[in-house]
């Protein structure tokens, strides 16, 4: 009866751990979201602090009736910077298509090896996008040449 016990309670304890330990390394869904390595590299942007960046998204109404939209487009994540556009008045008629573009600058102060998502927002709701800017360093140290004496 001893012996089925404590077996019984090493199989519990094991059970627990590797529960905790699946736990406590999973991501939670917002690190995930922003977690650039668990996306494709052609979506993250490399560019140096204060360096300009393009921001195109098209827009397609897919309702039955004209419709006019307050849009905006910004840089969020888990990082010391982010950035946003200007607010743009949109009206698409129904099936009408067109894009928007805003234009911005990494911040000077961006952290190198930082990363941010692009969300766009619209009226009281916001989509991410499948965007990065990752920030890289700008300078780079070489050395031209030695001497021992």
């Amino acid at each position: 009866m001893r012996k089925t016990r404590y077996l019984a309670v090493s199989i519990l304890t094991i059970v627990v751990a590797v529960a905790l330990f699946y736990v406590l390394s999973t991501p939670t869904s917002t690190k995930a979201a922003l977690n650039v390595q668990c996306e494709p590299e052609e979506n993250v942007v490399d560019k140096e602090q204060g360096e300009a960046f393009i921001v195109n998204v098209t827009f397609k109404n897919t309702g039955d009736a004209n419709g006019t939209w307050n849009v905006n487009a910004a840089f969020e994540g888990e990082s010391n910077w982010s950035w946003n556009g200007t607010p743009q008045m949109l009206t698409l008629k129904p099936s009408e298509i067109t894009t928007l573009t805003w234009m911005g600058n990494v911040p000077t102060k961006a952290e190198v090896g930082s990363t941010v998502r692009l969300i766009v927002y619209f009226n009281d709701d916001f989509v991410p996008q499948n965007w990065w800017i990752h920030v890289i360093a700008g300078a780079e140290l070489k050395i031209i040449s030695s001497e021992v004496s």
